[in-house]
């Protein structure tokens, strides 16, 4: 499927501004027929004609084939496999045209597409709960109960033959009592099914958080700056410890570090195993957490309190993305992590390791004190202009294939509703915790990755509760595979052996795949 959208960005703006094609060939320098095919996207173009062309249309750079446009693209080939929709036959490959010519359009469908499936999980929501929840049934079984009794008293105060006062005062008062509770079930059934208690929209927060990192393309240099303000501010090196970032806390803020079990942190973030109270100056640490985990926590606050929260409150109020608390709260939470990050992991150093250590994960683990999952995520943050890592995509699952974090790739377009391809290294590094699984995927468009994948344990605040297993997978290019430890001893050919897989199975066209679980919607 084409990604690219700059042919159809630059004809939308050129028909726009009411300039021919010949008009605008003859004021870059090209001929006419040659600006058809870039418009078709029939030609690849970059660099100074480029610009160029940019220039003449009033463009900047970032607004050609930017990565909202891409999205765009993504989630109208999601809406293509809409069981609702299947006997349109909706072919995933004019999702480009559509993006390109109607982009209106497009962002409308989508919009109605997610606003469909929110209704669906607010549908499911509570049909688990009117067939499932024991709250539900008791609340019936006492309204009839008690309008039972209300009916029984009423009848006889209304018949009233040979009633005393005593007795007649007896019923009257049944009669208030019972009024009184059914009317508090009934208060307790209406905020039973309010809005926010059914948890109708609980994915679009994540949703528009993804969409904000994705626009970015995950590369905040606000936040690398503020970062590097913070560790010379801080006097701290990507090499402290938990020690010296709770010792420059206590000096500089007058923050008490305490550890406990992680069942006593009480209004705190459980699954980041950390609690502060601002009022009392006191920092609570699950004393469970894995070291890492603690010096990011340590590293989170110090960022926090030494930048004031500025950086990622301006960049809170430009999200036209967040809609919502819950997306804000989200995104507050993804952004102080990325800065916590960019302090322990500063872009040059971490960068220079990177290439040196052909991106190994563990290695860099090792260099910098930090965990799997930490480094995966660094280096996603790898995209300064002039600078950059290599660009990889981040997938993150439980153990139960729910997909709880995607930063994808312009050409890999990780899936928001389901799961996706049971046969991606994501999933098989489920059935070996701790052993780090690498495949090489082929698409049935002929696109070859480099998947890269570990089940990591998390912390769980007591042994009587289950293991916390999540998959983390690294994806890039095959083009770049072979900058990667993970590249060593593979054939990277065009030709080469690789594993069969899809977007998943609702959008895969391949037939006679004995992993499907779902049928196909999409032709052949």
């Amino acid at each position: 499927m084409r990604t690219s959208l700059i042919g159809a960005t630059l004809r939308e703006r050129r028909r726009a501004r009411g300039i021919t094609q010949a008009a605008l060939a003859a004021q870059i320098g090209i001929s006419a027929s040659y600006l058809n095919l870039i418009e078709s996207d029939k030609r690849s173009i970059g660099g100074a004609l480029l610009k160029r062309i940019a220039d003449a249309l009033g463009l900047a750079l970032s607004e050609i084939d930017g990565a909202a446009e891409r999205r765009l693209v993504a989630d109208l080939a999601e809406l293509c496999g809409e069981p609702l929709l299947a006997d349109l036959q909706l072919a995933p490959d004019h999702t480009h045209a559509l993006a390109g010519r109607h982009r209106a359009w497009a962002r409308a469908l989508v919009r109605l597409h997610r606003a469909w499936i929110d209704r669906g999980q607010a549908v499911n929501a509570l049909s688990d709960r009117l067939h499932q929840d024991p709250f539900l049934r008791e609340a019936v079984h006492n309204l009839l109960t008690q309008a039972t009794a209300i009916r029984s008293s009423a009848q006889i105060l209304h018949a009233g033959e040979g009633l005393d006062t005593a007795r007649r005062a007896r019923f009257v008062a049944i009669v208030d009592q019972e009024s009184t509770r059914l009317a508090e079930v009934a208060r307790a059934l209406a905020g039973f099914f309010d809005k926010d208690a059914a948890g109708t929209r609980s994915a679009t927060p994540a949703e528009e958080v993804d969409d904000l990192l994705f626009d970015r393309d995950n590369h905040f240099p606000e936040l690398e700056q503020a970062a590097g303000q913070v560790r010379a501010g801080a006097a701290l090196h990507a090499d402290c410890d938990e020690a010296a970032l709770a010792e420059y806390l206590r000096r500089a803020h007058g923050i008490e570090l305490q550890l406990r079990p992680g069942a006593d942190l009480a209004g705190g973030d459980v699954r980041h195993m950390a609690a502060f109270d601002a009022a009392s100056r006191r920092l609570v640490l699950a004393e469970e957490a894995m070291p890492a985990t603690r010096r990011f926590e340590l590293a989170r606050l110090a960022a926090e309190l030494c930048t004031q929260g500025q950086p990622v409150d301006g960049l809170l109020a430009q999200a036209g993305q967040l809609s919502s608390d819950a997306a804000r709260r989200r995104a507050r939470r993804a952004l102080s992590s990325y800065l916590a990050a960019a302090v322990l992991l500063p872009y040059e150093a971490f960068l220079d390791a990177a290439r040196a250590l052909h991106y190994d994960i563990d290695r860099l683990a090792q260099r910098f004190d930090a965990s799997f999952e930490q480094v995966c995520h660094r280096l996603v943050t790898l995209r300064r202009p002039g600078a950059a890592g290599l660009p990889f995509a981040l997938m993150r699952v439980d153990a139960a294939g729910f997909t709880s974090k995607r930063l994808p790739l312009p050409r890999l377009a990780l899936p928001r509703h389901g799961p996706a391809c049971s046969m991606w290294a994501v999933y098989q590094a489920l059935h070996v915790p701790g052993s780090i699984v690498r495949q090489l995927a082929e698409f049935p468009d002929g696109q070859r990755l480099l998947f890269v994948a570990r089940t990591v344990e998390k912390s769980r605040p007591a042994f009587a509760l289950p293991r916390r297993l999540q998959s983390i997978m690294l994806a890039c290019d095959t083009l770049h595979a072979d900058q990667t430890v993970y590249g060593a001893g593979l054939d990277l050919g065009s030709s080469a052996p690789a594993v069969p897989v899809g977007p998943n199975c609702r959008l895969c066209v391949r037939r006679d795949c004995v992993y499907r679980s779902e049928d196909p919607i999409v032709g052949p």
